[in-house]
């Protein structure tokens, strides 16, 4: 059964669609009210505060913190400026990847890494012959995520960060309402936005605090289907959609490689040694096997395929994980992973997994897609991703 974060008490009363889903244990809502499309929007035009307590998090320290993370992940920390934040993934031996996530370096010997899946034993089983203590604060930490063009508005009125000076995927410390904080300027978003992060013990301040200045910028509690919607606009893949985990998967068929979703630019081939270096390295000089891309279907299509029905089209209004399969020549190519009607963008947009010599920008694929219980194809375009991508992100 799942458990409560500490800003539930806050959080429940806003949920009056009574939705909730499992993430990681705990409750998370599901959409807020009648719809999802007022959070949807609150990302895209004022600022979304989401729970996103429920990632795993934990504290590295000692004087080889740093070689450990380098030795687990496809990208070194030896070089990394402290306030820094790196998105990263670690790989299994093989070079299949077994999560993805963010490591800040707080100090020259102290990191705190997020991971969407339990990552203690992994790291414990790795950290053996180093200096170091690795130290799980997933309860201990509260975490909350304010997205969108209002967002560093809200936190200038509500704390003493700098944040004119905090750049895109840096972290601070700072005071708000009295209380020690960490802001980094990340998130899931792909717009403006920044993430918090507090002793449990003090969530419920925090979000009081940054509600009460958050009104006046038309903040808006978002659930995890408003996310998922901006999250794939930003063409952020997922853990458990768009890829799995190497060690829970049965068949290599399902394992993939940081080439294969997209996160090759993470990998770092000529450095010391880390998992899955060999493999990654064999990788590279053959070329790999599948790619991830951005899609977007014809709509001019779709709609002539909804009229030969004699009915309007039919898409859902929210994020669908659902896996589709794709056809070139009548052979089937890949699959889509995630897709989505953008509302702002107006564009019918996926991810998806292809094999490699289909992921050109500019190829036409076909999607199968359902009409009136019947299975039919429509062209989709391979194009460039992230589909939303506002120069505020990165902004002063």
């Amino acid at each position: 059964m799942p458990i409560r974060s500490p800003f539930h008490e806050r959080v429940a009363p806003y949920c009056t669609s009574y939705t909730w889903k499992d993430w990681a244990g705990y409750y998370a809502v599901s959409h807020y009210g009648e719809t999802h499309l007022p959070e949807y929007w609150a990302f895209r035009e004022s600022c979304a505060i989401t729970d996103i307590t429920p990632l795993f998090k934990y504290v590295i320290q000692g004087k080889d913190a740093a070689r450990l993370l380098s030795r687990m992940a496809v990208r070194g920390f030896a070089k990394m400026q402290i306030g820094r934040v790196a998105y990263t993934c670690w790989c299994d031996a093989n070079g299949k990847v077994i999560d993805d996530g963010t490591v800040s370096r707080l100090g020259e010997d102290h990191f705190f890494v997020t991971a969407a899946e339990p990552t203690l034993s992994w790291m414990s089983r790795l950290s053996r012959g180093f200096d170091v203590e690795i130290a799980d604060v997933s309860e201990q930490t509260g975490a909350l995520s304010l997205q969108g063009p209002t967002s560093r508005d809200v936190l200038k009125q509500c704390s003493d960060a700098n944040l004119g000076r905090l750049k895109f995927f840096q972290t601070t410390s700072a005071r708000l309402d009295g209380i020690d904080v960490q802001i980094s300027r990340t998130g899931y978003s792909g717009d403006l936005g920044y993430e918090l992060w507090c002793d449990a013990q003090d969530s419920l301040r925090v979000w009081d605090a940054v509600m009460a200045v958050g009104r006046d910028y038309g903040i808006q509690p978002a659930g995890i289907e408003a996310l998922d919607m901006v999250r794939i606009e930003a063409g952020f893949i997922m853990l458990g959609v768009d890829y799995y985990s190497a060690p829970h998967v049965t068949i290599d068929a399902r394992r993939s490689s940081p080439y294969e979703i997209g996160l090759d630019w993470c990998v770092r081939l000529d450095r010391g040694a880390f998992m899955g270096q060999e493999a990654l390295r064999a990788e590279a000089a053959r070329g790999s096997e599948w790619k991830m891309i951005g899609l977007e279907a014809d709509w001019l299509e779709l709609e002539r395929l909804y009229e030969s029905y004699h009915l309007p089209p039919a898409l859902a209004p929210a994020a669908c994980r659902q896996s589709v399969p794709l056809y070139s020549g009548g052979k089937f190519v890949g699959q889509v992973t995630s897709t989505v009607w953008s509302p702002l963008l107006k564009r019918y947009i996926s991810l998806a997994s292809v094999k490699a010599q289909y992921g050109k920008l500019g190829t036409k694929l076909k999607l199968e897609h359902t009409a009136f219980y019947e299975r039919r194809t429509v062209t989709a375009t391979v194009v460039e991703r992230p589909f939303f991508d506002p120069e505020r992100k990165r902004a002063p």
